[in-house]
């Protein structure tokens, strides 16, 4: 155990970790982190653990001699060339002269008698399948564009366009270098797809994946077979309606604005009430937080069990929105929200006037002046806490006055306002006294 040893400088323990994983794929740890015998048989060679794993098993299938050339063009830097293509360089150390070469050679011979193979030359078309089976997290599938892969461990990697490789459907990748976005791929070897079911079976996984696909709105339903990060066949299947569905789809939409849904003017308006008795109120009083950050980061708790069995975006209704949000109300609070932030006001006159509870400053009522006389005390919400912003009308529905308190309006600048009306509207009633007044929708009756 590497953490009981007395360290000079400890190794860093994300790397220890990562060093164990590594090992445990390659058989070389077991469970407990044990050496197993196959970690045995790869500590026996001087290599780094998974060239090691790569020249066992090509010595079990009798490829040991070109795994031995493989091992020594990646482990020695520079062996034959620098172009990424493995088989290439193989090629091209193979036929190098000077004594590092003919060193390095040497030193394959001695790993491929080690792992029990030939040691004469070996064709290079297999480069990519041994390099695979001491990689098999980089087994890359061609991403669309010439040169653009994506590894089974999610990494992406790319070579320049004009390289023979950058076409290959598979590749087994020995060197990359960058960031896992985009990392340069400096070593690799062309694989077929025969040649990835055969090489990771095992590691192969189909899966039922229902996604939201964003460009449709929609949930999209498939069948894939993945080998880590990478889709190596996919069908499409019918959409499912389940409940898991159902949040895939509220998550989806939720991404794309909840001004996608569809908003009725009620349900807006019911939102903007309850948003505003939970300001006028505080947090304290248990008001849901229903803004749009909060809707789209729970939209699968509130909004998926509303849409069960809808596929899109196109065919959630109103109604189920509105259900959705009025659920997240217990039906005390509900009462309270009709008593204290109710959609319309009732002017003494009689009419029902929506209430505006967007406005700037605060919830409004836009209202003819006239049908406002008699009312001696300025119209509040929220249990009277808040004063209701009056924005008062002419008869022709023109704005003569926004105000917060209605009797200090009579008392004061109505004088000034009712000479001005009474000349624009002579048929309409102008009192004096507007507070001990009838209030009225109507002109004048003809005559008078």
């Amino acid at each position: 155990d590497p953490t009981v040893l007395r360290w000079l400088d400890p190794p860093p323990a994300p790397a220890l970790k990562e060093a164990r994983a590594m090992l445990a794929d390659i058989g070389a740890l077991d469970a407990a982190g044990a050496i197993t015998d196959e970690g045995r048989a790869v500590r026996g060679f001087a290599l780094p653990p998974r060239l090691a794993r790569m020249m066992v098993d090509a010595g079990r299938a009798g490829e040991a001699a070109l795994a031995a050339d493989i091992a020594a063009v990646l482990s020695e830097r520079g062996l034959g060339g620098d172009s990424p293509d493995l088989a290439q360089r193989i090629e091209r150390f193979r036929r190098e002269r000077g004594q590092r070469a003919e060193d390095a050679r040497r030193l394959a011979r001695n790993w491929a008698r080690q792992a029990g193979g030939a040691t004469g030359a070996a064709p290079v078309e297999e480069a990519g399948r041994l390099l695979a089976l001491a990689y098999p997290d980089r087994i890359a599938k061609a991403r669309g564009k010439p040169g653009a892969f994506l590894m089974a461990n999610g990494r992406a990697g790319e070579l320049e366009p004009h390289e023979a490789l950058a076409r290959a459907p598979f590749l087994a990748v020995g060197e990359v270098t960058g960031r896992a976005a985009a990392a340069r791929i400096l070593v690799a070897a062309s694989l077929s797809a025969e040649d990835v079911e055969a090489l990771a079976g095992a590691r192969i996984v189909a899966r039922d994946e229902t996604t939201f696909d964003r460009d449709r709105a929609a949930l999209s339903a498939r069948r894939r077979r993945r080998l880590g990060a990478i889709v190596l066949a996919e069908a499409t299947l019918p959409t499912p309606t389940g409940p898991e569905a159902a949040r895939i789809l509220a998550e989806g939409v939720a991404t794309l604005g909840l001004e996608r849904l569809a908003w009725s003017k009620a349900t807006k308006q019911w939102r903007d009430r309850v948003m505003f008795l939970a300001r006028a109120e505080g947090a304290a009083e248990g008001w849901p937080d229903l803004s749009d950050a909060t809707l789209a980061a729970t939209a699968g708790d509130w909004l998926a069990p509303f849409i069960e069995g809808r596929a899109s975006l196109a065919v959630i209704t109103p109604d189920d929105l509105e259900r959705a949000l009025h659920a997240l109300l217990p039906w005390e609070m509900q009462r309270r929200l009709e008593a204290e932030a109710p959609t319309h006001y009732e002017t003494p006159a009689g009419s029902r006037i929506a209430l505006d509870y967007e406005a700037e400053g605060g919830p409004s009522l836009s209202v003819r002046v006239q049908e406002l006389y008699g009312l001696g005390v300025h119209p509040a919400l929220a249990g009277g806490r808040v004063p209701l912003v009056l924005e008062l009308l002419s008869p022709a529905h023109r704005p003569i006055q926004i105000t917060r308190d209605l009797p200090g309006f009579w008392r004061g600048t109505w004088a000034q306002v009712r000479t001005e009306m009474k000349g624009r509207y002579p048929r309409h009633v102008w009192p004096d006294d507007p507070a001990a007044a009838q209030a009225t929708t109507r002109a004048k009756p003809r005559g008078t």
